[in-house]
């Protein structure tokens, strides 16, 4: 058990928790806007959807709480991994010059992270920690419909968008599936699964924002 515990402790298993735990939010992230997705066919298509998960009872909270586990080490690894590296940066304008190729996701890692869980603890705060005596679609319409919230809910996606494209490609990287030939194949397909769930997200926005009464009976 004790070279599990060192490999967890070493840089290179600190990632390896990062790719996995970020494989998993990742996962969870595609089934979210698919689920949501319910919401272009209709007030009845979303209830029903919503009501098909609250069915599940005992099973939700389970996976809200592994979830939230998941989330939380992701957290904690990332940001341990951050303040390590700088700490080893002892020429930081070196390394900021010599750092060819990176791009805007991979630059702006921590500072998206924050942005995502502030923007997470709002969403929580809008749809988990309130009235569920109310249909789901008579919680969200007045909501996603106030140009304010608009205009957060935009910033956040904007944070995901960056985040996960260079999330998903680093991922690949860490798990140590990496060449030549088959990087540029990979990092299409990376922003492609990202452009994919920021795509459904913000589509809702535009949707609830133009079509207030949308989702009203």
């Amino acid at each position: 058990m004790s070279w599990f515990i060192e490999t967890c402790r070493s840089s290179l298993g600190k990632k390896y928790i990062m790719a996995l735990t970020g494989l998993l939010l990742g996962g969870f992230l595609l089934i979210h806007a698919a689920g949501n997705s319910s919401i272009f066919w209709g007030r009845s298509a979303f209830v029903s959807y919503a009501g098909h998960l609250h069915s599940l009872g005992i099973l939700v909270n389970i996976f809200e709480v592994a979830l939230a586990g998941v989330f939380l080490l992701h957290v904690a690894t990332g940001l341990v991994l951050f303040l390590e590296n700088r700490g080893a940066r002892t020429s930081r304008y070196q390394v900021s010059r010599s750092a060819g190729g990176r791009t805007w996701g991979s630059r702006t890692m921590p500072y998206t992270g924050l942005v995502i869980l502030a923007f997470l603890l709002l969403h929580l705060a809008n749809f988990h920690f309130t009235d569920h005596d109310l249909p789901i679609a008579d919680i969200v319409s007045p909501i996603l419909s106030n140009p304010l919230y608009t205009l957060l809910y935009g910033t956040g996606m904007a944070a995901l968008a960056l985040h996960t494209s260079h999330g998903f490609w680093s991922l690949f990287q860490s798990l140590g599936i990496s060449h030549p030939r088959y990087d540029r194949p990979i990092r299409i397909l990376a922003l492609g699964v990202c452009a994919a769930i920021v795509g459904v997200f913000a589509a809702i926005l535009l949707l609830l924002l133009v079509a207030g009464g949308y989702l009203q009976a």
